[in-house]
């Protein structure tokens, strides 16, 4: 019998991994089933243009996995059972479950509101196709003068509110940092950020906790009321509790605590790749929330997969953050390369080449999505052994 791969989350992490298995295992040995909520594959890295107004070309999963050998099912995860090897979804079909005998967890993140009053029933995100749809929507209704706070000084929030002032000059954009903004960077990437959000008219709020969001302000620590007729929420990413609900192993943020080669440290059938792994940099420190570490982690996952399931020698992949990649509007940005300590680096690059270079790697991503496979390969790896269904490995 085939051994069966299942693909939690068609995103970056997911559609990447989910192509290299199909391109490097055979089709006689193995089936790769792919599990996501949506048709189509999200570009989340600009879903703050897309909720702005800009117009993206959306890919359809089935068509960018057509001809792959592996099987989409269009469902949401409800449950994992890592004992039975079995995950529960619930889609158009109704409820079903799915058997594995090999699991690749890459569900990714949502907003993470942090128990903030009202933060989940009025603010607005960028993190999810439904949220950044619903976030045009409003935006769209939104007239001259109208009000925009983004709450978050990381990269979501400032490529959000450069964006947004960017593309609607007539809206007043706001942005609330607990800190102050950009103070990671290298003074002269500080500077040229600060120009930036200058030039835009973007109002910046320092130093500024908010601890509740209304229908049409936002209330800061000190009892502060900040006009917002739309508030968009970037103050950090959370998992979904589905992992720690199934009884593996996961940190305190709600990861799953995977090795050196992103195998679950309590389920070894259970991989994570992506936002929703805790994983250890080269650096001793836990990789970020990114779409690099994405990257990183479903190329190590899928080479250890592969190895293990064809008797080679399980290879690793650098787990080094390299650095920062800012969009400010469609003609700026700031690339900010770090050190080893995550420190940033005295040189930086900025303006319209550093936009052509995040354009550039934005495009790059989506032809590796329009192209899963890369070319199907003549010859593919064939599994070392095959699993019985009571788990236990026996020679192919």
């Amino acid at each position: 019998m085939k051994h069966r791969i299942v693909v939690l989350g068609a995103g970056y992490a997911g559609a990447f991994a989910a192509g290299n298995l199909a391109r490097r295992l055979s089709p006689a040995d193995t089936e790769i089933t792919v599990v996501n909520t949506v048709p189509d594959f999200v570009e989340r890295m600009r879903l703050h243009q897309l909720a702005i107004g800009q117009d993206l070309a959306f890919r359809k999963l089935a068509d960018v996995f057509a001809g792959t050998g592996v099987q989409l099912r269009l469902a949401r995860v409800t449950g994992v059972d890592p004992e039975r090897r079995t995950v529960a979804v619930t889609g158009e079909d109704g409820d079903g479950e799915l058997a594995y005998d090999t699991l690749l967890y890459a569900l990714g993140s949502s907003a993470a509101h942090h128990g903030v009053p009202g933060a989940a029933e009025y603010a607005f995100d960028v993190t999810g196709l439904s949220s950044a749809l619903r976030l045009r929507e409003r935006l769209a209704g939104l007239g001259e003068g109208g009000t925009v706070l983004v709450v978050g000084e990381g990269l979501t929030g400032i490529e959000t509110a450069t964006e947004f002032a960017e593309s609607r000059p007539d809206l007043s954009v706001a942005l609330a940092a607990r800190g102050e903004l950009g103070a990671w960077l290298c003074p002269k990437a500080h500077r040229h950020l600060r120009q930036a959000f200058d030039r835009l008219g973007i109002t910046v709020h320092e130093h500024t906790g908010i601890e509740a969001v209304e229908p049409a302000r936002a209330i800061t620590a000190d009892g502060t009321s900040i006009p917002a007729d739309v508030t968009v929420w970037a103050a950090g990413f959370a998992v979904h509790p589905i992992a720690a609900a199934s009884g593996l192993e996961v940190a305190g943020t709600g990861q799953i605590v995977v090795d050196r080669t992103m195998r679950s440290v309590s389920h070894p059938d259970v991989y994570a790749a992506g936002d929703c792994a805790y994983a250890i940099g080269e650096n001793g420190r836990p990789l970020p929330m990114s779409c690099a570490s994405a990257g990183y982690t479903n190329m190590q996952a899928t080479a250890a997969i592969i190895a293990r399931l064809t008797g080679s020698q399980v290879p690793t992949t650098g787990l080094k953050y390299h650095g920062n990649h800012i969009s400010l509007g469609r003609r700026d940005a700031i690339l900010q390369m770090v050190d080893g300590d995550a420190r940033s680096k005295s040189w930086y690059l900025g303006g319209r080449t550093a936009a052509r270079l995040k354009s550039g790697v934005l495009k790059g991503a989506g032809w590796g999505i329009d192209h899963p496979t890369f070319g199907m390969p003549k010859r593919k790896r064939r599994l070392a052994t095959a699993p019985d269904r009571a788990g236990v490995r026996v020679a192919a």
